[in-house]
């Protein structure tokens, strides 16, 4: 059992990015059952749900003449176009059946603004509007995270390093992660993350 001022952090561990879903992870599935029984090691269990309106601006299919995985200019700077994905109630948004939830203190939904995009845990992607997450552990006197989930180099990154950060003590589980690897983006993220502070095991 871990001290009582640790939380698992579990990202956006959801049908659509498991095989078969609309923006599938590569052996997305096969973390489940090692986040499952991690659990109950922890006081704290937080999960992560990825929740886009239908018609989200990181939506291709929202910018003619764009395809999933371009890159187009936001507000709030770079954003990778994506497959319709997590949309909000769909199946495909729900978490990946065998995923215990029960165990879960809280759930944070992110990505739910039309207008701007959401990876972190923590912030949206213009790295100032947060999300609540900070505060609720705070509160709890949790100081100490164990991160796992989906994606490696994208969600689970930007939330390890927002994290570390914000001050919190940080551990990647890399066994229980699996990572796009969009143009090197996978080494890039290892590296981002190991230059914040996280803790890779």
């Amino acid at each position: 059992m871990h001290s009582p001022d640790t939380a698992l952090l579990v990202i956006d561990v959801q049908n659509d990015f498991c095989p078969g879903g609309a923006l599938a992870v590569a052996g997305g599935g096969e973390i489940v059952p090692g986040i499952n029984a991690l659990m109950p090691e922890f006081a704290a269990v937080v999960l992560t749900q990825d929740w886009h309106p239908a018609g989200h601006s990181s939506f291709a299919s929202e910018h003619p003449g764009k395809a999933p995985m371009e890159m187009i200019e936001m507000p709030y700077g770079q954003q990778v176009l994506w497959p319709d994905h997590c949309v909000q109630g769909s199946d495909g948004a729900a978490f990946h059946p065998d995923l215990h939830t029960d165990p879960a203190d809280m759930v944070i939904r992110k990505g739910f603004r039309p207008e701007i995009d959401s990876y972190s845990a923590f912030f949206e992607n213009d790295h100032e509007t947060p999300t609540g997450l900070e505060g609720y552990l705070r509160t709890r006197g949790i100081s100490k995270l164990v991160v796992v989930g989906l994606a490696t180099d994208f969600c689970v990154n930007y939330s390890a390093v927002d994290a570390a950060k914000l001050g919190f003590s940080v551990e990647l589980r890399t066994e229980l992660c699996r990572g796009i690897d969009l143009g090197g983006s996978l080494a890039a993220a290892m590296t981002g993350m190991k230059d914040a502070g996280v803790s890779i095991s």
